[in-house]
């Protein structure tokens, strides 16, 4: 945090003589800012302004300026614990005024300047504390915002389409709760997220990404966004460019620096992004024609919660932790991260560059059929009733044959009888948690059924956790068809060698 003078100033109240102007100079001797007050009246305005300290001689606490000083304090806001060093020569000891440093004269000048520094630091503390007060308040107050918009409008369209009759409008109204749905699912990960990288916790899964490939995916995963909003979205990619990083986490760069272009660009413009080798390494650019960043904002943008401009129209959402999780994601992978703009209405570019990976990618091996196999069975074990109907449903769309459970017991119980491709386990359940499930069927079935830990947790001990009782993989609640395809796949691969035994 940056202090100004004001919040480091020593204050400094001695009537008698020239003893406040001697301690003045004293003090700015050594590099620190002071300032004499002349009467005990414009201490306490002085403090009321902000200071690091405040030198007072004894001769100055005059029965009334104690009276005061002890009110002021008192009516200090929590964070704040405003330090007095106190030069007394009267032996009575250190007034009743909280936070005192008594320094009997005559005084050693570098022992009054100690005093000063410790008193300097503990409230360059305090000030720390206020600033974190207050992200973290303007945060809360931000996270209140981003959720209940969407939560407001699930709500709403979900009364309408109780009440429509229309099926067009019926439609709109479930393709409004979908999108407001995804939303939130992102806000929610996002903040798990820049939880996970800021703590060091998160675990890439490396293998070689094809560049060219992964941004024309993410182009086309935003494409509608960017048509909805009249912006065109131009690409260029044609290198050949071969990374080594997570797939998921470079996409989520590239998602997160193309929707931050897509939300701060006027209806009408283009947002271009491009890749190029450079040496050895890979640059992605993302350039849109937007409203552009001052110049005094640049430093911060990749700053946890910083917002490019606070008066800026909301409607569009954003927690200022996107950029955050860029730089930080960007970093992991051994890159950088770096902004252009000209300023306020020019635009902005991002320049993502990582290094070339070793060696080329080995093609795939084979793509993962688009459905459940007709009649491939599973087993939910759910204990929310509302979250079971629909996984149920969901899974029975894609051709499945469905065993439920609403506990732990009934779980292992279910699992053992069916003896399924896959198994569905939340870990919160009544009577037997998901972990001992996961033990209890690994000690009957051994590994044939492929087990899967559904949780809204997702951090890393939990999937130590969950590696630990037996379970094959953890995934984080929402589940979605597409995840669920994958999480067949993996299942029915499981089962093929075995069948074939």
């Amino acid at each position: 945090m940056m202090l100004t003078a004001i919040s480091e100033r020593v204050l400094v109240l001695a009537p008698l003589g020239r003893d406040a102007e001697l301690t003045r100079q004293l003090i700015e001797r050594q590099g620190l800012p002071a300032e004499v007050c002349m009467t005990g009246r414009a201490l306490l305005a002085a403090m009321e302004v902000g200071a690091g300290c405040a030198v007072i001689t004894d001769e100055a606490l005059s029965g009334e300026l104690e009276r005061e000083l002890a009110r002021v304090l008192r009516e200090q806001p929590p964070w704040s614990d405003f330090p007095l060093i106190v030069l007394s020569g009267s032996h009575r000891g250190a007034p009743a005024l909280g936070n005192v440093t008594l320094l009997e004269r005559p005084i050693a000048p570098q022992t009054l300047i100690a005093a000063i520094h410790a008193a300097g630091r503990a409230r360059r503390r305090q000030y720390e504390a206020r600033a974190a007060i207050q992200q973290r308040d303007q945060f809360l107050a931000m996270l209140g915002h981003e959720l209940r918009t969407p939560l407001g409008s699930i709500v709403l369209a979900t009364e309408l389409a109780r009440s429509g009759r229309d099926r067009v409008q019926i439609d709109a109204r479930l393709e409004l709760i979908a999108r407001q749905s995804n939303l939130l699912a992102r806000l929610v990960d996002d903040l798990l997220d820049v939880a996970r990288v800021t703590m060091g916790k998160i675990q890439l899964r490396r293998s070689a990404i094809d560049v060219d490939t992964t941004v024309r995916g993410c182009v086309e995963a935003l494409a509608e966004r960017a048509r909805s909003r009249s912006i065109s979205l131009e690409t260029d990619t044609a290198t050949g460019a071969v990374i080594e990083g997570d797939p998921v986490r470079i996409e989520q760069v590239i998602n997160n620096l193309l929707a931050n272009a897509i939300k701060y660009s006027p209806p009408g413009r283009v947002v271009r992004v491009s890749s190029s080798i450079v040496g050895s390494a890979c640059e992605i650019r993302v350039r849109d024609q937007g409203v552009g960043i001052a110049p005094e904002m640049q430093g911060r943008v990749f700053d946890l919660f910083a917002q490019v401009d606070g008066s800026l129209d909301r409607a569009e959402g954003g927690m200022g932790i996107g950029l955050t999780l860029v730089d930080r994601l960007v970093r992991l992978h051994g890159g950088t991260v770096e902004l252009h703009s000209a300023g306020v209405g020019h635009g902005s570019e991002f320049i993502v560059r990582i290094p070339l990976a070793a060696r080329p990618a080995s093609p795939d091996s084979a793509a993962p059929d688009d459905a459940a196999e007709p009649g491939s069975r599973v087993v939910l074990v759910e204990d929310n009733p509302d979250l079971r109907a629909l996984t149920a449903d969901l899974l029975a769309s894609l051709g499945c044959r469905v065993e439920l459970a609403a506990d732990g017991a009934e779980g292992v119980e279910r699992i053992v009888q069916a003896a399924p491709e896959l198994a569905l386990v939340d870990i919160g359940l009544p009577l037997l948690d998901g972990f001992g499930v996961a033990r209890a069927v690994r000690a009957q079935l051994g590994g044939a059924p492929y087990l899967v830990a559904v949780t809204g947790y997702g951090r890393v001990q939990d999937r130590e956790q969950a590696a630990e009782a037996g379970f094959d993989e953890l995934v984080t609640k929402p589940l979605g068809i597409a995840k669920v395809r994958e999480l067949m796949d993996r299942a029915r691969a499981r089962r093929r060698p075995s069948a074939r035994a």
